[in-house]
């Protein structure tokens, strides 16, 4: 299929103004725009965690209320993980060093995902081409559920609002043993085919799925019984996906962003590419030290969608440059001071569209 593509224009452009500012910024405070001791000593922090609560599970077999705490915790330390490490890692923007970078984002592999597809589905359809039903493959969880107007309406989708939690907590584990694997055997993320795979390519997918189940099932059975490990296991593994799919569903499905209609005469998008990022990104809780502290930045979403090769950590900085830009342009910013107001728009919005004549 024909990527969209976005309006060009007249200069200068909000983008190239805005890119000016922020590569002035840095010019200015002398400082890389990756990541720096700050992220890596809470890398280190997340990763020791995450072995040192997976030994004492594993190794040490805790009493059932403790097992169960610390599979919650494992969950936390699993998304986390994906939050600081792997996600500023395939951006690029982790360390100024490629191998470093590459090393990052291969804890998702660790983690039984695949960096692979995720930069494909991620990287670049996602980013390109936000909130564009059919191509932006994050918007595509049905039949289950409707995420925006232009999807078919099913009846089940009546209570979607009230559901949803149930679906989202099936994420890791539809992740890892089973969307992977279908982009891998039919190469494509959705309609959009996969670039070629190469030898290390194959060999890293196989490899580290195998070390994954390895690693996460049949050592584990062996060590603790079918039983254990199944509670365990399902414990860890959806709260794992609740915490991943809303803080990503809570930057991109709420009330107040947008979901563009590819014009079908000229496969155009009606403005340009970072108007069109504001348009379907919003904050939430920005000034929350914890939650900007978890979530990697991703409470910065409009940062992030705007300049993904800047490291997280740099967020809060830029924040104010990119928000008087948009005021200069008359650009909207949306932003929701809380979690919980960004949560309760998710639930509105999921409310929405479960009626019928939400449907186009």
């Amino acid at each position: 299929m024909a990527f969209p593509k976005f309006a060009t224009p007249p200069p200068p452009s909000f983008h190239t103004v805005l890119k000016n500012r922020i590569h002035d910024y840095f010019e200015s405070k002398g400082v890389r725009s990756t990541g720096n001791l700050r992220l890596y000593s809470k890398a280190l922090f997340l990763v020791v965690g995450f072995l040192a609560t997976y030994i004492h599970l594993v190794f040490f077999t805790p009493s059932t209320t403790w097992a169960i705490v610390e599979c919650l915790l494992l969950g936390l330390f699993t998304s986390a993980i994906g939050f600081n490490i792997m996600h500023d890692g395939a951006h690029g923007s982790f360390s100024s060093k490629p191998w470093v970078n590459t090393l990052a984002a291969s804890s998702l592999n660790f983690l039984g995902a695949n960096t692979f597809m995720w930069k494909m589905k991620h990287n670049v359809i996602h980013h390109a081409y936000t909130n564009i039903d059919g191509i932006d493959d994050d918007l595509d969880a049905k039949p289950f559920l409707r995420l925006c107007e232009t999807q078919k309406y099913y009846k089940m989708h009546r209570y979607q609002h009230l559901y949803f939690w149930a679906a989202y907590s099936l994420l890791y584990l539809f992740w890892i043993f089973f969307s992977d694997y279908k982009k891998y055997f039919t190469g494509k993320v959705g309609d959009i085919p996969l670039k070629k795979m190469k030898a290390k390519d194959h060999i890293t997918f196989w490899g580290f799925k195998l070390l994954h189940i390895f690693l996460f099932v049949g050592f584990p059975i062996y060590m603790l019984g079918l039983e254990d490990w199944l509670i365990g296991f399902l414990v860890y593994t959806l709260f794992s996906g609740f915490v991943l799919s809303v803080v990503f569903q809570l930057a991109h499905t709420v009330e107040h962003t947008h979901f563009p209609i590819v014009n079908t005469q000229n496969n155009k998008v009606d403005d340009e590419w970072a108007i069109h990022q504001l348009k379907t990104t919003a904050n939430f809780a920005t000034r929350n030290r914890l939650a900007c502290w978890f979530m990697g930045g991703l409470n910065f979403q409009v940062e992030h969608h705007l300049f993904p090769k800047i490291s997280h950590i740099h967020y809060p900085r830029i924040n104010k440059i990119i928000k008087n830009t948009c005021a200069e342009f008359k650009v909207n910013y949306i932003e929701y001071p809380q979690v919980r107001h960004a949560f309760v728009s998710h639930v509105s919005y999921l409310k929405e569209l479960s009626r019928p004549e939400s449907a186009h």
